[in-house]
């Protein structure tokens, strides 16, 4: 990792940690505050010590990207978790003899950015 991308990881690390400090939550109720922070804190810890040992930069670059993302679509709709998306299962068209192989790439690529971390449901 270098000393630049290693600087941009951290301060992300730190960012998310403050905005879990301040996060206030919509309803106004103080135990659901207190779950939402709990949750990104929980998440942050995860997904960070779950990414530790990656070496490739474009892996890392894909992360850094993903994280921003989270970041900007939490602060933007005041939602912690990640936003669903509703892409139902063989959803997407097929060509005529295409088979589920073809279902599960077009999916893969469908997958939003923000959720690159998460498993396919």
């Amino acid at each position: 990792m270098t000393l630049s991308t290693r600087s941009a990881v951290l301060s992300l690390y730190m960012l998310v940690f403050r905005i879990a400090r301040a996060w206030q939550a919509q309803t106004g109720i103080m135990s659901d505050t207190e779950a939402e922070r709990k949750y990104i804190v929980q998440e942050a810890r995860t997904l960070f010590r779950q990414n530790q040992q990656l070496t490739d930069q474009e892996s890392i670059r894909r992360c850094i990207e993903e994280c921003e993302a989270r970041i900007e679509i939490g602060l933007h709709y005041r939602i912690p978790y990640p936003r669903a998306t509703y892409l139902p299962p063989l959803g997407l068209a097929t060509q005529k003899g295409r088979k589920l192989r073809g279902q599960q790439r077009l999916r893969k690529q469908a997958k939003p950015v923000y959720l690159q971390s998460h498993d396919e449901t």
